[in-house]
């Protein structure tokens, strides 16, 4: 028979995955000696039990519950709704993740009408007895039966009013009791039912209750967020109470070994006399510091310091305690690793280290690579977001915090930012026509759109915050205005974005740069110890890939050459070769195109200093280059010697039905060689003026063919660009190498991969268009419906933010696995989206990817994550 309850007595921390964060830990201290409120865990096992059984507990899980109510009763030497000497448990959650908040907890539970008249005439506190039989009443009320709290809140402010006063803590017993009463005439009308009496009863409903919580909406968002797997399930915690509202000898607090949010070296925490765990969260009542416990209860103060330091150095990490003083005797009633901002994380984790008390490698580990983000990009100031309340939610597409007024055009952000103006630039959608606008604003704001649209790529390469997909917004771009959360917001209004939440916020928010702590270096240096992969970027501009340098990038794995043709006026060249009747006038357009295209390269090259540059070629499909306003339309017609209908025609003829599986990638150079020529000279020129001025570099050009799907598509395209790269090599008199290689980035390429490998001298998974392409739907329009995928389970995550390991990455296994058979020298890399998230970093680094490549700001995230799957495997 399988063991689906434990004593604290009988775990330990090693048991988390059973028995929970919470549940280990409790089960740790006990082992240690340390004073803990005496109970059972029901493991994360039997809550997933719960959900296959149809939420229910099964006969078998229930019979190990009595059984240890039993035992509990005899640890205690006390028993539910005894006359004599009753217990009261609390029930609490307790994921193997720590998950603050996002589950459920009832306090007090064991009362009923005539144990809370025992506890009052035994303790001699009538006052305690009544305000625990209300608190239980109201919890359990709530939580269990989910009538709601407002119900209750509005009672108890009511008879504060009606008495007089402003605090819980000024009701009198009397005046509790009544409330009780109150209540359970409240919970009644509600459910037309009878408040519970049956301690037991009250155990199940509300154990169930914590195992529903496993799956409510504020949970499953959570687990989202921090890659939690649904399966894992909750442990639910059965544990003694030790009450610290029985007076003012009696209080509770929640402390933390270190500062959370600085590192520094010192207890800091709150504690409340006189009130029990949930008052001192709840901001009804002030209060006091952890230090001034020393002045209250000197030996409970010296007690518990002790204690701080025993966990501290038992756990080798900062912990974060929660306490409660029943009649002046102190109970631990849990203690984990604390939650840290990034910058703590770092100071905590060298200082660790500097003690003796962890070794390099270890603190390494212990670091969340995503929280290094918001070292990296400005964040809004503390203080004023505590008064702050968003309107709307949407994707955190890309970090970082933003306020300005409202453009709705890329030409205004632009125009509006020359003058000086902070503005957040607001649309249906982004294109790469609207990339100078997006680098002109502080945060951008788009309506559609995923994890992987346009705006979220851009905005991450560029490190301006973004939010994405929020479709609340009516948007009304002709009027320049749009509706969101009942308020119309016109040009002009001021917007604040926070692109690490998603939450949009109306009106100015201050904000406050990123600053980098003198660790930060630390752990990176260690980290670059440890990791086999290597760290390269997606980079289309020198800024880009100077700031990609900076934070450790090792190459270019990604550079997106249609981003360079928005730059100035060459949009229009690249307009008239669009418009272009023959391949004569084509050649001349890109003729005027060619020394730029090779100037930016140059810059890119000497950004990189002798470090490995990977261009893609042109990959979009040409309508996203053609303009849409009639001066621009009118213009192009003008200098191509055309009516405005001609060109209007031409237009039309490149709309595509399927933009995305359309005739873009590879299939322009095979449409259109001239293109290819051109990049290729570029390419090689730019390579070539680069290696005379630094004899001492090995610049190496690596020219990704795109969007291949067949091994003669991609030899069609190469011997263009062999023939074409050799005639200018053998033009310059000097030796350089290059290479040819290919985007994978659709199904067949992967099936195919060792045919492609004949003729590809590396593979770059493009796992953006992969993720698509595999799944069968658009990441711009997922988001449509993949918060319905969430709801029923069908998805845990966004399979855009985080890597398919089970389809896209067999695929990419299958690829590597393939191609390494023809060319086992070949090197194969990682340049979508997921190239900077830690999970998906994990994985490259399992299948033998040689590099990821990511956006410059998720360059620190890559090498952290890169270094812990070494040491994982290690």
């Amino acid at each position: 028979m399988a063991k689906w309850v434990y004593l604290f007595s009988e775990g330990n921390a090693s048991m988390k995955n059973l028995l929970g964060g919470k549940g280990a830990n409790l089960a740790e201290m006990t082992n240690l000696g340390l004073p803990v409120p005496q109970g059972f865990t029901i493991t994360t096992e039997a809550c997933t039990q719960y959900y296959e059984d149809g939420k229910k507990i099964n006969d078998e899980i229930m019979g190990q519950i009595m059984e240890h109510i039993t035992k509990m009763e005899e640890i205690t030497g006390k028993k539910f709704g005894d006359k004599e000497n009753p217990l009261l448990v609390s029930v609490r959650s307790g994921a193997r993740a720590s998950m603050p908040g996002m589950m459920d907890t009832i306090l007090n539970l064991g009362l009923n009408e005539e144990v809370v008249e025992v506890l009052a005439a035994k303790s001699g506190n009538p006052r305690w007895a009544w305000d625990c039989y209300r608190r239980f009443i109201q919890m359990f009320s709530d939580v269990v039966m989910e009538v709601g709290k407002k119900y209750f809140e509005e009672l108890i402010d009511k008879m504060k009013e009606e008495k007089g006063v402003t605090q819980d803590v000024d009701l009198t017993a009397d005046d509790l009791k009544e409330l009780a009463n109150q209540f359970k005439a409240e919970y009644k009308k509600m459910l037309g039912q009878d408040f519970p009496v049956d301690p037991k009863e009250q155990l199940m409903e509300a154990i169930k209750a914590v195992f529903r919580s496993w799956d409510n909406p504020r949970a499953n968002v959570y687990r989202r967020d921090n890659d939690i797997p649904y399966s894992w399930g909750t442990a639910v915690n059965v544990q003694m109470m030790a009450f610290g509202n029985m007076g003012d000898t009696s209080g509770t607090g929640v402390a933390f070994t270190r500062d959370p949010a600085t590192g520094e070296k010192h207890l800091m925490g709150e504690f409340l006399m006189n009130a029990q765990g949930e008052d001192v969260v709840a901001g009804v009542r002030t209060p006091q510091k952890i230090d001034q416990l020393k002045e209250v209860m000197p030996e409970v103060y010296e007690q518990f310091v002790g204690i701080c330091h025993t966990l501290e150095d038992h756990y080798r990490d900062m912990q974060d305690m929660e306490f409660t003083i029943e009649d002046k005797k102190l109970y631990m009633l849990q203690t984990r690793n604390g939650k840290r901002t990034a910058k703590a994380a770092l100071k905590i984790a060298c200082d660790l280290v500097d003690e003796g008390m962890i070794t390099e490698d270890k603190a390494v580990a212990m670091i969340e690579p995503r929280n290094l983000d918001t070292l990296l990009h400005p964040q809004f100031d503390t203080e004023t977001l505590k008064t702050a309340e968003p309107m709307a939610k949407a994707l955190a597409a890309s970090p970082g915090a933003a306020c300005g007024k409202i453009v709705f055009t890329a030409e205004d952000a632009k125009e509006w930012a020359a003058r000086g103006e902070k503005v957040v630039l607001v649309r249906l959608e982004t294109s790469p026509e609207d990339i100078e606008g997006m680098k002109a604003a502080q945060g951008i704001l788009t309506v559609r759109g995923g994890m992987t649209s346009h705006a979220a790529v851009v905005a991450r390469g560029m490190g301006t915050c973004c939010v994405s997909g929020c479709s609340e917004i009516a948007m009304d771009e002709a009027n320049k205005k749009f509706t969101l959360a009942g308020k119309e917001f016109h040009e002009g209004d001021w917007l604040s974005l926070d692109g690490s939440t998603g939450k949009i916020y109306d009106g100015q928010i201050k904000t406050m740069d990123a600053v980098i702590a003198g660790e930060f270096g630390r752990i990176m240096g260690w980290a670059d110890k440890y990791r086999r992969l290597k760290v390269r970027t997606n980079a289309d501009t020198p800024a880009d890939a100077r700031k990609a340098r900076e934070l450790g990038a090792e190459g270019i794995g990604l550079c997106r050459t249609e981003h360079m043709f928005f730059e100035g006026d060459r949009i229009d060249a690249f307009r008239e070769m669009i418009c272009s009747d023959t391949v004569e006038e084509r050649e001349a357009a890109l003729e005027k195109i060619l020394p730029v295209q090779q100037g930016d390269f140059e810059a890119l090259y000497e950004a990189l200093e002798g470090n490995p540059v990977t261009i893609r070629f042109l990959d979009p499909p040409l309508h996203e280059f053609v303009p849409t306003d009639e001066e621009d339309i009118k213009k192009l017609a003008d200098s191509q010697g055309k009516t405005v209908e001609q060109i209007k025609t031409i237009i039309a003829s490149l709309h595509e039905f399927n933009p995305m599986m359309g005739h873009r990638g590879c299939r322009l150079a095979v449409t259109y060689p001239e293109i290819a020529k051109m990049q290729t000279k570029a390419v090689i020129r730019a390579a070539i003026n680069v290696q005379k001025q630094h004899a001492d570099w090995k610049v190496c050009p690596e020219i990704m063919i795109p969007l291949i799907c067949d091994d003669k598509e991609l030899k069609f395209v190469k011997n263009i660009v062999v023939e074409t790269a050799d005639a200018e090599i053998a033009a310059s008199g000097i030796e350089l190498e290059y290479e040819v290689g290919t985007m994978i980035e659709i199904p067949r390429a992967c099936i195919t991969a060792d045919e492609i490998a004949k003729d590809a001298q590396f593979f770059c998974f493009g796992t953006n268009d992969l993720t698509q392409m595999t799944y069968g739907f658009s990441r711009d329009d997922a988001g449509k419906f993949l918060n319905a995928y969430y709801d029923t389970k069908i998805f845990e995550n966004d399979p855009f933010a985080k890597l398919d390991q089970d389809g896209v990455g067999k695929l990419m296994e299958m690829a590597i696995k393939l191609g390494k058979g023809v060319r086992p020298d070949m090197h194969v890399g990682i340049c979508g989206e997921h190239g900077g998230d830690p999970t998906s970093v994990e994985f490259c680094h399992k299948i033998g990817l040689d590099y990821v490549s990511c956006s410059p700001f998720r360059v620190p995230i890559a090498r952290l994550a890169a270094a812990q799957a070494a040491l994982a495997e290690r």
